[in-house]
């Protein structure tokens, strides 16, 4: 993968890379390689898989998001900085708060968000359903995200939240979600959440991702989200 690649592909989609942009990318390639080798960050060291699978696919949140709307977003349970890093790289005018569970990432994303000199980007150790109850977190973010993290009757507890009345979160995932959509019904009644779209396409290298899209519609009621551990182990159904 290269920058005229990248480019393309970016293109396709009505967005530009400049060369600065490009070479951040690279650095957080390296970075990210680097760091795997003493932590497990990511099974996916290839460098085109690495662009396509990472980068390109948090990118692509932003082909059905316009993003120059969005000012504050919340990432949940990140890993690695996805899909929160590759968008603020892409645009830089966000203002970026990263939560995950597991210290050893958060120092990850601590030292690489230095590496790349990117302002506006808090990395935050905790769990997403303490923090769900900071006041100066809660109803606060325009878009919320989370990549990979839970079945989504789970992640709407963990991610709701976080989002300010009349904002939105997306839960990106790959293929079959019909399934936990239905499931998720209660806990969106629940947390004020009501299912806005599903956005279905293919990554390059013809991979199913879908993103469900969930508006919220008023402030979250005093008794979410439950205490630690408690909504994976009974979720809202």
């Amino acid at each position: 993968m290269n920058l005229k690649q990248f480019s393309v592909l970016l293109k396709n989609n009505n967005m530009s890379i400049s060369s600065e942009q490009w070479d951040l990318f690279e650095k957080y390639f390296l970075t990210l390689v680097e760091w795997n080798e003493r932590m497990n960050l990511t099974a996916i060291t290839d460098k085109e898989q690495v662009y396509i699978k990472h980068f390109y696919d948090s990118i692509s949140l932003s082909f059905y998001v316009s993003m120059s709307q969005i000012n504050t977003l919340a990432d949940i349970g990140s890993g690695a900085g996805f899909p929160s890093i590759p968008l603020k790289i892409m645009f830089p005018h966000l203002k970026i708060s990263i939560i995950d569970s597991l210290n050893k990432r958060i120092g990850f994303l601590n030292h690489l968000t230095s590496e790349l000199q990117l302002n506006d980007v808090k990395c935050i150790h905790g769990r997403a359903e303490e923090l769900g109850r900071n006041q100066n977190l809660r109803d606060h973010f325009d878009l919320v995200t989370a990549r990979a993290v839970a079945k989504l009757n789970v992640l709407n507890e963990y991610c709701l939240p976080f989002v300010k009345e009349g904002g939105s979160f997306v839960a990106m995932k790959g293929p079959n979600t019909s399934v936990e959509i239905n499931e998720a019904n209660n806990s969106l009644k629940q947390l004020k959440g009501s299912l806005q779209k599903v956005v279905n396409f293919q990554l390059p290298d013809h991979s199913d991702r879908n993103f469900i899209f969930i508006h919220k519609s008023g402030l979250t009621p005093k008794k979410y989200p439950r205490s630690p551990g408690i909504p994976i182990k009974k979720p809202l159904i």
